[in-house]
């Protein structure tokens, strides 16, 4: 019997080689080197090659027939596109939050909120980390699988897309207190109100991440020239 994907080679292989691009320790455009990973991982390439047709299924990869697969670049048009799903799954879910959760979802949340502003205050990278678990513990709030499921494909994206850009600390002020208006609407049972703000939270990052894309596009051709 075939071992499902999770507990298989290809399966632990897919968890390293995702954070390794959602890192950005493999860059946007850059190739996949079968056989250099197979090395660094110590497993064969067939395992390997499954882990790759996983996150190429996932968006995380792009896989050409008999080219291999690369790190996708970010335009802004993807940009777009992402964020218009994601404000559309998001503000549900932030609805469904305050009305579904309970009292330990919101201190979970309180908590989430206040170590990333301790992290952000102690002068770290801003905590993509404590970003991520803070909307994975209003998902959980939502008690919404099927919008959950699609959600975590859709921030997984936007990661990947990230990776390259540059922090931005305004923004990265704005977003700690998003998180905290968020947590502050849905402990109130207040859904419209929490959808509002998660829809303004997205817009911003959305429009960041389009002048971030811009910078990085200017600089390259400044380098070029």
């Amino acid at each position: 019997m075939t071992p499902p994907l999770h507990l298989s080679l290809a399966g632990q292989a897919v968890d390293v080689l995702r954070e390794l691009v959602l890192t950005g320790e493999i860059p946007s455009g850059t190739r996949v080197n079968e056989v250099e990973l197979a090395g660094r991982l110590g497993i064969s390439r067939g395992p390997l090659r499954e882990a790759i047709r996983h996150l190429a299924s996932e968006g995380v990869l792009i896989l050409v027939p008999h080219r291999g697969a690369h790190v996708p670049t970010a335009t802004p048009d993807d940009v777009r596109a992402l964020f218009e799903l994601r404000t559309a799954l998001e503000c549900a879910a932030a609805e469904l939050a305050a009305t579904r959760r309970t009292e330990a979802d919101i201190v979970l949340l309180r908590e989430v909120c206040a170590e990333s502003r301790r992290t952000y205050q102690a002068g770290e990278r801003f905590p993509h980390r404590l970003d991520l678990a803070f909307h994975q513990a209003l998902l959980d709030a939502a008690r919404s699988p099927q919008i959950a499921g699609q959600v975590r494909l859709v921030q997984q994206r936007v990661v990947l897309l990230r990776s390259g850009l540059r922090d931005d600390p305004p923004h990265q002020h704005a977003s700690l207190d998003d998180h905290d208006a968020l947590v502050t609407a849905i402990a109130a049972a207040d859904p419209v109100r929490a959808s509002e703000v998660m829809r303004r939270h997205l817009a911003r990052v959305c429009s960041q991440m389009l002048t971030g894309l811009a910078t990085a596009e200017a600089l390259e051709a400044s380098t070029a020239d």
